[in-house]
């Protein structure tokens, strides 16, 4: 499966890290590829992850989810 996090609060590649490194944190998270110019994560990930358990683990980071897809 794919998720796109819309996130709101990344402004530099230290922030970027941060999003990363917290989802790459998620069991069943394959790959993550974020776009700080688009202030996106686009998660591909195994269907026993729900986007709400991205969303939460972005939040957790201090980011704010602003939409999902």
């Amino acid at each position: 499966m794919k998720t796109v996090l819309h996130i709101e609060g990344m402004s530099c590649d230290h922030c970027v890290r941060h999003v990363k490194d917290a989802l790459e944190e998620i069991a069943g998270v394959n790959a993550i590829s974020i776009s700080l110019a688009a202030k996106t994560a686009t998660v591909e990930h195994e269907a026993l992850v729900s986007p709400d358990v991205l969303k939460q683990a972005v939040e957790d980071a201090d980011y704010h989810v602003a939409r999902i897809g």
